[in-house]
């Protein structure tokens, strides 16, 4: 994620900020300008954005909850931005506690949208495309004891998430009892949008598939046999050599969820390094760990590019969280075998620099 700064007064912002708080404007993301901007009063509903004075906005209908800082045109009819038009079941705003829950949800799925805007990726919504479009169900578990609780998962472009994931508590909770060394809202997002775009962009292409099953394995693979044989026995010996986690070991899908989410983490953490200036260069150690991040990571030319800024970053942002007494912020290894599973992934979001090489 990159920096913004304040049209009006040059303060620096960052991407959930709703108010200046050096000048006082209250701001708005423009999503088709990748901007934050102050805004002033126009007539009505309608704003003066400093960022483009001459195109009016107005703000999504989900910001009178709190909930989305993002913009419209003036003239939009339909009033939701480019991440909120996807939300099909919203909380029951009613119980309360709801909106609090709904608002993280919302923090993380509009980084996520980020990202995938800044990919250029397709994101048709249930509007767009009625049978397969891209939308979000936030659901509560039910207020029975006994039922079963709400499933995160991903159906032919719909993606359920359970309310429940959105409290810290809970959440962690969960990660401690299925020993995970990483679960976060963002991450979840990030995990099952991989399954979309497995459908979106390798499904129904044999070339994409053929590289696709070189890479991860034959998805054909029964999966509710992978299901059970991960959770009966666990992830197979050495995984760490060709998985980017435990879970990735379960089938090709998983392996490419995962995959798809670490590269997101990868170069959302790089862009955020590149806007703050961070080099890595330690003063006892060699030179293979020794990075300056002078780059868009979300422009990459090579995977090896990506990958060799990254790995010395992920040792001193891991070292630094050590020294606070917290888990590592990157508790992953990235062997040389998930390497080459990223650079798939570089590869199929970044189709015009293949055409570039292959020209």
């Amino acid at each position: 994620m990159k920096l913004f700064s304040c049209q009006s007064c040059g303060q620096v912002l960052y991407f959930e900020n709703i108010r200046c708080e050096h000048c006082g404007h209250i701001l708005g993301y423009l999503p088709d300008m990748e901007q934050i901007s102050a805004l002033e009063a126009g007539g009505g509903d309608d704003w003066k954005v400093l960022a483009a004075p001459d195109r009016p906005r107005k703000f999504c209908r989900n910001a009178q909850f709190g909930v989305c800082n993002w913009m419209v045109p003036a003239q939009d009819e339909s009033g939701f931005c480019a991440a909120c038009r996807h939300n099909r079941v919203i909380p029951d705003l009613s119980v309360a506690g709801n909106d609090r829950l709904w608002a993280r949800i919302e923090a993380a799925k509009h980084r996520l949208f980020y990202s995938l805007m800044r990919l250029g990726l397709p994101l048709e919504n249930r509007q767009d495309d009625p049978a397969h479009g891209l939308a979000f169900d936030f659901l509560a578990d039910p207020p029975v004891p006994h039922a079963q609780g709400v499933m995160i998962g991903h159906d032919n472009g719909l993606i359920t998430l359970a309310l429940r994931e959105a409290d810290d508590a809970m959440r962690e909770k969960v990660r401690g009892e299925m020993g995970e060394p990483y679960r976060t809202l963002l991450g979840h997002f990030r995990h099952e949008v991989g399954h979309y775009f497995w459908d979106r962009l390798i499904a129904g292409d044999e070339k994409k598939l053929a590289s696709f099953r070189d890479q991860f394995g034959d998805e054909r693979a029964d999966y509710g046999e992978a299901l059970k044989r991960h959770y009966e026995n666990g992830a197979p010996p050495g995984w760490q050599d060709n998985f980017v986690s435990v879970y990735a070991t379960t089938h090709p899908w998983e392996d490419f969820a995962e995959t798809w989410a670490h590269y997101l983490h990868i170069v959302d953490t790089l862009e955020t390094a590149w806007s703050f200036g961070v080099k890595v260069k330690p003063r006892a150690a060699h030179g293979e760990i020794q990075a300056v991040v002078n780059f868009d990571a979300y422009r990459a030319g090579t995977i090896e590019q990506l990958i060799d800024a990254w790995l010395p970053m992920a040792f001193a942002v891991n070292s630094l969280n050590r020294s606070m007494g917290q888990p590592d912020l990157y508790p992953f290894v990235l062997a040389p075998r998930a390497i080459a599973k990223l650079g798939f992934i570089h590869a199929l979001t970044h189709p015009k620099l293949r055409m570039k090489k292959a020209g």
